[in-house]
């Protein structure tokens, strides 16, 4: 219900922005030999994410200012986030979390086509950080800021604001590992907890069974 209510809000100032970008305000362009070609669109895609993840960053991070905190608080109300939680804010929160995204090609040149698939991306992966789903290859564990990641600064707050990568947290000194590549996240600890009341179970189930045969 909350992103029902937040999506349509955040979509009217996400249109307001890319109305102003295919109007000729920003650097967008179609032709792709205009800035060399393929070369140009991989660059376009790692600085368009270096870029935004620095921003996003400290957005987010001044988000958990308390004074702006109020504003933040509701997409907090998800301790373990799932992936309907991922636009699940206050429309001015997303919004603001957002406006990297289009402030890059109003500084940077950016092909149309890489600009929308781009814009997909960033919505798939927003989902993807909320969905509890840890998976990722050992060697990019310290340097992808992944569902592990964000579940902790779900749980912690003042931990893990990155959205790609671990980089920012680790040069603003707010990194924190990730309890669930410990084995004590929260996932764990259902777990333990589960197999603990189900071991109690049974061990009750013999007792009133051994008191019966007695």
């Amino acid at each position: 219900m909350a992103s029902l209510k937040a999506v349509p809000l955040m979509a009217f100032l996400t249109a307001v922005m890319f109305l102003g970008e295919v109007r000729g305000y920003s650097k967008l362009y179609d032709n792709m030999d205009e800035y060399g070609g393929v070369q140009f669109l991989a660059f376009s895609f790692v600085t368009f994410l270096l870029f935004t993840d620095m921003c996003i960053y400290w957005i987010h991070r001044w988000l958990h200012h308390p004074l702006i905190y109020p504003l933040h608080k509701p997409h907090h109300l998800w301790k373990l986030p799932t992936p309907f939680a991922s636009h699940a804010f206050h429309p001015l929160d997303g919004f603001a979390q957002s406006l990297p995204y289009h402030i890059y090609p109003y500084l940077f040149p950016l092909h149309k086509g890489m600009y929308l698939l781009l814009f997909v991306f960033v919505n798939l992966w927003s989902v993807g950080i909320h969905d509890n789903d840890y998976r990722l290859p050992g060697f990019l564990q310290p340097i992808i800021n992944g569902a592990a990641h964000h579940t902790d600064h779900h749980l912690k707050f003042n931990y893990n604001y990155g959205q790609y990568f671990t980089l920012w947290d680790r040069l603003g000194g707010s990194y924190l590992h990730p309890s669930g590549y410990s084995g004590t996240g929260p996932h764990e600890q259902v777990k333990q907890h589960l197999a603990r009341q189900n071991g109690g179970a049974k061990s009750n189930g013999n007792g009133v069974a051994s008191k019966k045969s007695d």
